[in-house]
């Protein structure tokens, strides 16, 4: 059977998308400004996807306990494309790809926040998610140039 829906409800998912959007961009654009390899398109995406995902069942009619086996597996699926983005560098003992994993899965929170209609929610995760890629990096940053300046190889010991 197809549902034709009525102008309310097409605003309403319009606009419940539309803000998923947007926090996937502020991120997606934190991301894309310092190189890293998920950037705009990638988060935007994923919270549509994620906020997709929401309405689709919302308006199936699925019960909260529904919505939630859906809420679960879209933070298991996350879980695994984030494990995707990680990357072990053997030959210099390195992981990298760490914090991309988390915005991704972060992206996908603001996109069920989004998509729940949860607007104040949506904007204070993506507040608190710029403060922590853009500020915090930046103090992670500092702190790492003062080790290597130091000579702290993080064993306790200089060298």
């Amino acid at each position: 059977m197809i549902e034709i829906p009525d102008v309310d409800q097409m605003l309403s998912t319009f606009i419940h998308l539309l803000i998923a959007a947007l926090a996937g961009a502020i991120i997606g654009l934190q991301r894309e400004w310092h190189g890293k390899p998920a950037g705009l398109r990638t988060h935007m995406l994923v919270a549509i996807g994620t906020a997709f995902f929401i309405l689709v069942s919302r308006h199936a009619g699925l019960s909260a306990e529904g919505l939630s086996r859906v809420i679960q597996g879209i933070a298991t699926g996350l879980g695994f494309i984030g494990g995707g983005a990680i990357l072990k560098l053997s030959e210099f003992r390195e992981v990298r790809g760490l914090t991309t994993a988390g915005s991704l899965w972060v992206t996908a929170a603001l996109g069920v926040a989004a998509g729940l209609g949860q607007i104040g929610t949506t904007a204070v995760g993506v507040v608190l998610t710029l403060f922590i890629l853009s500020m915090l990096g930046w103090l992670e940053n500092r702190l790492e140039k003062r080790k290597t300046s130091t000579g702290d190889t993080g064993t306790g010991k200089n060298n």
